[in-house]
């Protein structure tokens, strides 16, 4: 596809070894990067985009998902932003899978956080009766980054937020000791709270939360 090997050229060209070295460590090393930085990450990215506008468009999903597999970081960024330019309102209710996949593959809290606000909130938003079953089995999942997507997707939906689900997923891994887990459920809590501040604070207050969620949750209040 011409778009990402335009893309991938452009990076290549812009990329600096001391930016890269410093963004892998801030990722824990866990993947590598060309070095850009996310301002001319996305000046590149838009101005190739605009070159190819019918392109991606038309292959959004085989897009993203090429530049998924991947080594490169500022790739994988560049794959999700393709997904929620163009498939906002366009989602297929088969997108799940394709969803799940992203969750799974590549998985750090800057990818899955992206995802689940913007991509599976979205995705949840436009087919609704798929909520239950997506929700029930992303938390019930050995997958970490599944459960902590079912706790964010709702980031986005400030008074339209199912707060009695959003409690039941807080209950249920409340006790969890998963470092991403505990600031997940603060940080879905405190996005609440600008809307129910009281909710929140009521809920808080008789929970069996770590005291890292509840930190989080009330950190605002």
């Amino acid at each position: 596809m011409n778009f990402i090997y335009s893309l991938e050229k452009a990076f290549n060209e812009s990329a600096d070894a001391v930016n890269a070295e410093a963004m892998s460590k801030y990722m824990k090393n866990n993947f590598p990067f060309f070095g850009i930085k996310t301002n001319e990450r996305r000046f590149i990215f838009k101005k190739i985009c605009l070159e190819n506008q019918k392109e991606t468009a038309e292959n959004s999903r085989e897009i993203a998902l090429s530049l998924y597999s991947k080594k490169e970081r500022e790739l994988h960024y560049c794959a999700l932003e393709i997904l929620i330019k163009n498939l906002k309102k366009k989602y297929l209710k088969e997108d799940i899978k394709f969803i799940e996949k992203l969750i799974i593959t590549h998985s750090w809290w800057d990818s899955v956080d992206v995802i689940a606000k913007f991509i599976l909130g979205e995705y949840l938003l436009e087919f609704p009766l798929e909520r239950g079953n997506v929700i029930s089995r992303f938390s019930n999942s050995d997958n970490m980054w599944l459960n902590r997507s079912a706790i964010l997707f709702q980031l986005s939906y400030k008074g339209k937020t199912d707060f009695d689900l959003l409690k039941t997923l807080c209950e249920k891994h409340g006790t969890s000791n998963e470092f991403f887990i505990q600031k997940s459920i603060g940080w879905a809590l405190r996005e609440y709270s600008k809307v129910n501040p009281i909710a929140v604070k009521n809920f808080v207050s008789i929970s069996d939360l770590k005291n890292l969620s509840k930190r989080e949750a009330l950190k605002n209040l």
